[in-house]
């Protein structure tokens, strides 16, 4: 396969699966699969864009039966929609094509499965690229990251050629032994500054600059670091508190996904996030009253409507 034209399914057209499907585009044979037919007709229409490059053209449908065969199969939907998203690909899928999740949060990797098959050949994932959604069909990069893989049930083969593909279109990607705790990592950060700047309004800048909210996401980021101890997962970071101060800074122009979902009054992935963390803690003993204050904050701001 390698320098090949790949068959390359997308769950889910929002602004990373934009990101993705635009950039293997350019090399690979993409089809997005969404429910959300307005959607699907502007992309039917127009393509794919990203930031001001010319467009490009992916299939675009609503029935997962429609982007077979394919080679590999990214989800790039929220969380708490993965199983529902994914039921479809059950019984239809090659036993062998790699599922790529670079989601947030934790409970992916056991939805997928649970839709899937316990063998799925899943690659699991963490990516810094920054990008939103400034349309159907449309994404801005706010900035270049990188791409961290490993296995969730797939061969070191496997999960190598998936960063080979990515490495192919540009993208920066490596393979590592052990994904969790990588997973952990991106977990402290998006538990740390997400809700706190979620509830501010605010960009993630807040996180770093104001020292109400800086205090509030080095609890956060403590707990969940007391959690992963527990768990006996190794942080790829010595100080969470350090770690999240970084990671705000570096991300201090953007309005994180849970702002954005806030401000589209759509569900937040607070439940994977904080809530797993809360859940986790309370299996290991720790306790993380922060993360469930934010939690029961977060899911009080997704019901109230003014």
């Amino acid at each position: 396969m390698n320098g090949a034209c790949a068959r390359v399914a997308i769950i889910g057209g929002g602004a990373m699966g934009t990101f993705f499907g635009y950039a293997l585009a350019q090399r690979h044979e993409v089809t997005i699969v969404d429910v959300r037919m307005d959607l699907l007709q502007t992309l039917q229409a127009q393509g794919l864009v990203v930031d001001e490059g010319p467009a490009r053209k992916v299939g675009a449908t609503a029935d997962a039966a429609e982007a077979f065969p394919i080679d590999a199969l990214f989800v790039s939907v929220k969380a708490q929609d993965t199983l529902r998203a994914l039921r479809p690909f059950a019984g239809q899928l090659n036993p062998s094509t790699p599922i790529v999740s670079l989601q947030n949060g934790l409970g992916n990797e056991e939805a997928i499965k649970a839709a899937l098959g316990g063998s799925v050949p899943l690659v699991l994932g963490i990516t810094s690229e920054g990008c939103m959604s400034v349309g159907l069909g449309r994404s801005q990069r706010l900035a270049a990251g990188t791409t961290v893989l490993g296995s969730g049930g797939a061969s070191q083969i496997t999960v190598r050629w998936i960063a080979t593909l990515l490495e192919g279109i540009g993208l920066s990607a490596s393979v590592v032994y052990d994904i969790r705790p990588h997973l952990w990592g991106k977990l402290v950060a998006n538990a740390a500054i997400n809700p706190v700047a979620a509830l501010i309004d605010g960009k993630n800048s807040v996180v770093a600059r104001d020292r109400n909210a800086s205090e509030l996401a080095q609890a956060l980021a403590n707990e969940c670091a007391a959690v992963a101890k527990a768990l006996r997962i190794n942080l790829p970071f010595e100080d969470a508190r350090e770690y999240v101060r970084a990671v705000a800074e570096q991300t201090a122009d953007t309005y994180n996904s849970m702002t954005l979902d806030l401000r589209a009054g759509q569900r937040t992935e607070i439940d994977q996030i904080n809530g797993a963390i809360a859940s986790a803690g309370r299996r290991v003993g720790i306790q993380t009253p922060y993360n469930e204050a934010v939690l029961r904050l977060i899911k009080a701001r997704e019901r109230y409507r003014e």
